[in-house]
């Protein structure tokens, strides 16, 4: 992956055509090109490619709304005399910070890097904020366990018919959207396990509803998978000294009944299964307190529970 800062994008591709702009804009109001080259810092050999329109650049600063206003701006202030160097500087600095927040430098620099795009990046404008960075961190642990996931042997045989989820909850969580999973779920296909697309946070309903349970009840347990339930991994589980939980699937708020499970038992253990209902498929809840723990654990359960096949 290419690495580019985004100001390097600002020097290479902005400030040569906003220059530009400012030239024939200060040349139009009567300045002479010494005068120009002056008030913008570069030679006047520079400045007569930039009037002549030689300078090349990119048009999407020059049809850019904001970037035309505000070379207007200062090109009136600079030729009139009443705006100083100081303030068409802290103008320009300001318009390429607007410019950042999903402006035309936000899009040269996801052509740039590929891998930006879609990702509603907004680094430049809120920096390392630590809510982002926490929501990063989570997107990439959903992405690691999902990956993990698939390369356990013989877990594609305790996937439901349903398709199962990965999902982890940020700290704190309380509702879906606070919960990274994998969006159409993950599913078998002839043996192997397919991941349909990278992990979104508000993208899974069962997952993010246990998730959310075991959070509000010991809020170390962020992560959880699904799985088919299969009296092969509840033995594999009471034989790794985890005791699973069972509850009841019928219930119009989940959520609210596994909170009041786990008080019951005083804890959130880190099995929990349900034996189904009429229209809902057996499921087992694997919970970890973080997605690559969970997943983790499920494949403790399918290799002892492989074993004790054998």
């Amino acid at each position: 992956m290419s690495l580019v800062l985004p100001s390097e994008l600002v020097v290479d591709d902005f400030l040569p055509t906003f220059r530009a702009m400012l030239a024939t804009r200060l040349s139009d109001r009567g300045m002479t090109q010494q005068e120009i080259a002056a008030n913008l810092g570069v030679t006047q050999a520079a400045i007569s490619k930039y009037v002549g329109g030689g300078a090349g650049g990119d048009d999407r600063f020059r049809d850019d709304p904001d970037t035309a206003a505000t070379a207007d701006r200062i090109a009136d202030g600079l030729a009139e005399g009443d705006l100083e160097p100081y303030d068409a500087l802290a103008e320009t600095l300001a318009l390429v910070h607007r410019l950042t927040d999903r402006g035309p430098i936000c899009a040269l620099h996801e052509e740039a890097m590929p891998a930006l795009a879609g990702l509603g990046c907004d680094l430049c404008v809120r920096g390392l904020d630590p809510d982002a960075q926490r929501e990063r961190e989570t997107l990439a642990t959903v992405r690691k366990a999902a990956r993990t996931l698939a390369t356990i042997p013989g877990v594609a045989a305790y996937i439901p018919n349903v398709g199962t989820n990965v999902g982890m909850a940020l700290p704190e969580a309380s509702d879906p959207t606070d919960v990274a999973a994998i969006p159409g779920r993950i599913y078998e296909l002839n043996g192997r396990v397919e991941i349909p697309a990278g992990p979104e946070f508000g993208a899974s309903r069962h997952v993010s509803t246990a998730i959310l349970a075991a959070s509000a009840v010991d809020g170390t347990v962020l992560g959880a998978v699904n799985v088919a339930t299969d009296d092969a991994l509840l033995a594999a589980a009471r034989a790794l000294g985890i005791e699973p939980l069972e509850f009841d699937p019928d219930y119009a708020d989940r959520g609210a009944h596994l909170r009041e499970r786990f008080d019951a038992v005083g804890g959130v253990p880190r099995v929990v299964y349900h034996r189904g209902a009429f229209g809902i498929e057996p499921a087992t809840y694997v919970f970890g307190e973080s997605a690559l723990e969970a997943v983790s654990r499920v494949g403790e359960l399918v290799e002892f529970a492989s074993r004790d096949d054998r």
